[in-house]
């Protein structure tokens, strides 16, 4: 056999266990891909060195392209989510531990100052959503 063979059949085997996470056709594989991001960001956070920081960055891409084509969002930016949760869910500045001080959350909230990743993740986590809508 050749080189060639072998290399696709390597990528065949390898395929078959990860098809499943990038393969989002329904709701069910949404919820899962979201899971394994969550996972990722938690082991890889912004570490682009890491060796699956480029499967964090295809997941999140699916993710999204799978968001955009089955929810109608309105056009809002991550703050404008943290106010719709922070409204929905009856919370205030103090009520948000995760993002930092009330201060932190106040300037948040007026744009003096950006979510970063791990306030992103932490707000996915704490209203169960992908971490795309902070972004």
């Amino acid at each position: 056999m050749s080189t060639s063979v072998l290399e696709m059949q390597d990528i065949q085997t390898h395929w078959a266990n990860i098809a499943p996470l990038l393969s989002i056709h329904n709701e069910q594989a949404y919820e899962q891909a979201i899971v394994y991001l969550n996972r990722l960001l938690d082991e890889i956070g912004t570490d682009q060195s890491h060796p699956l920081y480029e499967l964090l960055d295809t997941l999140g891409t699916l993710i999204h392209a799978y968001e955009q084509a089955h929810y109608t969002m309105p056009e809002a930016g991550g703050v404008d989510m943290l106010r719709f949760f922070m409204e929905e869910h009856q919370l205030t500045q103090r009520d948000l531990p995760e993002l930092g001080s009330q201060g932190v959350v106040s300037e948040i909230l007026n744009g003096k100052r950006e979510l970063n990743l791990r306030q992103i993740r932490a707000l996915a986590q704490r209203f169960h959503t992908s971490p795309g809508m902070f972004l």
